[in-house]
């Protein structure tokens, strides 16, 4: 590259070379660039990362209207016809050589913004990753039908609010329970920037959860300042709840469950000005609100805010991103607090907005604990359900005025089966090659119903003719226990009672006020229409006890969230031991000191988020070669390579945070050294990963 000429390219020097022109080329003739800022800056689509910088082209004067910064482009690169999207306009070139021509526009809507464009940038640059695989997850796929759809008709401001005032009413109601909620509603209505961490009240009654209210009331104070809203929520199920608190306010709503067409069609409203609040699910985080002013992000621990495809963004980060560069504010909200978020309070990046004790006192149910120790029900049924006294009374009790809820950790009928006569794991032996010494499957078995035979989770072969490799034993027992046998033991407790099950086979999105048995996994707990009169969380080992660095602080939200749907001062039993801190801060509703208390043991022992930390995934040989390959930034601590599943290895480098970007930088040169070298194995990079541990 060398530094621009003082003059435009003259018409002659801009023209690729004839002599090595293509034969489509050629007979076309020779073609004439724009007149005016003749050269397109494009950000090719390629997931390469040593490809991952912008390209320049000529733009062909019959193209210059047309190719407009923000609309999808199609370029040959390499001999081959690429998409890309064309990120701006430019007199001249910084190359040398001869540039070639767009090869069209393939749609002249701008649907890159520059907001956006920069997000990506930044996103791709904080994991690691390449901007278009950024853009991948920020722009949804083009359907031309859509675009040439009517346009509807841009309103003046933000009219269309009539009939709200009843969910205004509410939204001050839900804000005058925080000491600072009216200074952070003035502060927005002022068009300042306030940042805020924010404990929300639990409990849920005739009118729903509270929740919704005052995020609405936040969103109507921005758009009345003129300016734009973002609201990303965990799921569907979320959406909807918020939806209805936004009743009046012109807005759209993206989620996964949406059509390509529908969902283009909703992305195109704010981008074009029709709405100015969107609300959805992670990829509503990108979506092109103008004039941004305020981005909300509920429940920031829900994994599912973690994006599965690359370079794995976590929403909060995204929207946190977005609202530095745009200056604008930023509400993180949740009935639990991560480490993540404590984090923001503890650095003085954002605010705690948390409620009166007398208004948690007021609002929060009883909750109970019942240990290992606890007796179990008189009533045989009751005790194959792993019902302890505390809480078959508490279920039977709460029927009497309403529907109650049995959250249970494990999805399924029994996910886990050991020997019945030695208590060894019951794993398969079906033979995975062709030769009768080839090696055995070893996948754990399950049943899918009380009348099923043993299956393989891993292979799903049928396993009738199992044998105990350890005592030759042939019967099973159960290990774990999931929500579908639970409902079919609790139906037999409760033999004249409607029992519902919500999960993975099928969520429910909301039950009546009659009295019923809600048997739910976490996360899939239907909206009950006046608050549960009663809940039992079981099984609490199997959330506390799992092998993960986010164990105590993913049971306290899981328990949270579901104890936040009952009626204030409903009673709620934990079947957890009351001496684990998370069952404490339960006990208590008090998520602030456990996140505090989180925090400072992680940074203890230097792990996100006190320190970044990135992962290296991959074959045994590719991930020693890159970490060989990677120049580390100075205080970069190599942990690993440790074998994982799958026959891949993973290496850890830990380093603390005001390095991060130089971490970052370091793994995205030695990924774009192995990508240009085209090796053969892939090494998955991820900066802080929800699954560390």
């Amino acid at each position: 590259m060398t530094e621009p000429t003082s003059e435009p390219y003259p018409q002659e020097a801009l023209l690729p070379d004839p002599r090595k022109a293509s034969r489509r080329t050629r007979e076309k003739g020779t073609k004439q660039a724009a007149e005016e800022s003749p050269v397109a800056r494009i950000v090719i689509d390629s997931p390469l990362p040593h490809l991952d910088r912008p390209f320049d082209y000529l733009v062909p004067a019959e193209l210059a209207a047309d190719a407009v910064p923000g609309c999808r482009v199609r370029v040959r690169f390499s001999g081959q016809l690429t998409d890309g999207f064309l990120l701006e306009r430019l007199e001249r070139s910084d190359h040398k050589g001869r540039l070639s021509f767009l090869d069209r526009v393939i749609s002249p809507e701008p649907v890159l913004t520059a907001e956006i464009a920069g997000l990506a940038r930044a996103v791709a640059d904080r994991y690691a990753g390449t901007m278009s695989d950024v853009l991948r997850l920020a722009v949804p796929p083009r359907h031309a039908r859509v675009e040439a759809e009517p346009r509807a008709e841009v309103p003046a401001g933000e009219a269309g609010t009539e009939g709200a005032d009843g969910h205004e009413q509410a939204g001050e109601r839900a804000w005058a329970a925080y000491p600072a909620g009216h200074s952070f509603l003035t502060a927005l209505a002022a068009g300042r920037a306030p940042r805020a961490v924010w404990s929300a009240l639990p409990g849920t009654d005739a009118e729903g959860p509270a929740w919704p209210a005052a995020v609405a009331a936040a969103v109507r104070v921005t758009l009345a300042s003129g300016r734009g809203v973002v609201v990303v929520v965990p799921d569907g199920k979320d959406v909807a709840v918020a939806e209805r608190a936004l009743t009046g306010i012109p807005h759209v709503a993206i989620t996964a469950d949406l059509g390509p067409a529908e969902r283009y069609r909703r992305w195109l409203k704010p981008l074009r000005g029709e709405v100015g609040t969107v609300v959805g699910t992670r990829a509503a985080a990108f979506a092109p609100v103008p004039s941004l002013g305020l981005v909300v992000i509920w429940d920031d621990g829900d994994d599912v805010h973690a994006d599965r495809l690359a370079p794995y963004p976590h929403a909060r980060e995204v929207l946190a991103l977005r609202a530095h560069r745009a200056e604008a504010a930023m509400l993180i909200g949740g009935y639990a607090r991560t480490a993540e978020a404590a984090q923001l309070v503890a650095t003085g990046w954002a605010a705690p907005l948390t409620p009166r004790r007398e208004e948690v006192r007021a609002r929060a149910p009883r909750v109970r604990p019942a240990g290992d120790d606890a007796e179990l029900a008189r009533d045989e049924a009751a005790r194959a359900a792993r019902l302890p006294s505390l809480a078959w009374r508490t279920l039977r009790q709460g029927l009497e005025s309403g529907p109650v809820l049995v959250q249970v950790p494990r999805r399924g009928y029994l996910p886990a089966l050991a020997c019945a006569q030695c208590r060894a794991m019951a794993r398969c032996g079906a033979i995975t090659s062709g030769a009768p010494d080839g090696p055995v499957c070893g996948g754990p078995l399950a049943l899918r119903g009380g009348h099923a035979m043993p299956y393989c989770r891993w292979c799903g072969r049928v396993a009738g003719d199992w044998r105990c490799s350890a005592c030759g034993g042939v019967r099973v027992r159960a290990v774990v226990v999931g929500a579908r046998r639970t409902a079919e033991e609790l139906g037999r407790a409760f033999p004249s009672v409607t029992v519902r099950t919500s999960g993975r086979d099928g969520v429910l999105a909301t039950v009546g006020a009659a009295p019923a048995l809600v048997v739910a996994t976490p996360g899939a707990e239907p909206m009950p229409a006046d608050g549960y009169a009663a809940a039992v969380l079981l099984d609490g080992w199997a959330l506390l006890g799992r092998p993960d660095l986010r164990a105590g602080e993913e049971a306290l939200r899981r328990w949270m969230n579901a104890a936040a749907l009952t009626r204030p001062g409903a009673e709620v039993v934990v079947l957890a031991d009351s001496t684990v801190p998370a069952v404490q801060a339960l006990l208590r509703w008090d998520p602030v000191t456990f996140s505090e208390r989180e925090l400072a043991d992680r940074t203890e022992l230097g792990f996100p988020p006190a320190v970044r930390m990135a992962t290296l995934t991959g074959p045994a040989a590719a991930v020693r070669e890159m970490l060989a390959d990677t120049e580390l930034p100075g205080g970069a601590q190599i942990l690993g390579p440790v074998p994982v599943d799958g026959g891949l290895e993973r290496a850890m480098i830990r380093i603390s945070r005001d390095r991060g970007s130089k971490l970052a930088r370091a793994l995205k040169g030695a990924g774009g050294v192995r990508s240009a070298r085209k090796a053969a194995d892939v090494v998955r990079v991820n900066i802080d990963p929800l699954d560390l541990i």
